[in-house]
């Protein structure tokens, strides 16, 4: 793995994609900090396979809803999830 500043990145970046593309591993860091890791592409396959739908949509009006055992406070969760990033 190698890192490199932002201003190096961006003078030799034709040498660091030839580089990722070769399979080496690029850390980009802004004064010492991580920023971004560049790596060699790999395809992924995934199992999702999109299907009809099987009913009309007006049938989902139908479906009530479950309450949460608990109270459930959606602001904390969403502080403590933007906290976090």
């Amino acid at each position: 793995m190698k890192r490199v500043n932002v201003s190096e990145f961006r003078a030799h970046l034709s040498q660091y994609l030839a580089e990722v593309r070769g399979g080496e591993t690029v850390v980009v860091c802004d004064r010492k900090t991580p920023i971004a890791r560049l790596s060699p592409f790999e395809e992924e396959l995934d199992d999702f396979v999109a299907r009809p739908a099987r009913g009309r949509v007006s049938d989902l009006e139908k479906i009530k809803g479950v309450p949460p055992r608990e109270p459930v406070d959606v602001v904390a969760i969403l502080r403590e999830s933007r906290d976090q990033r």
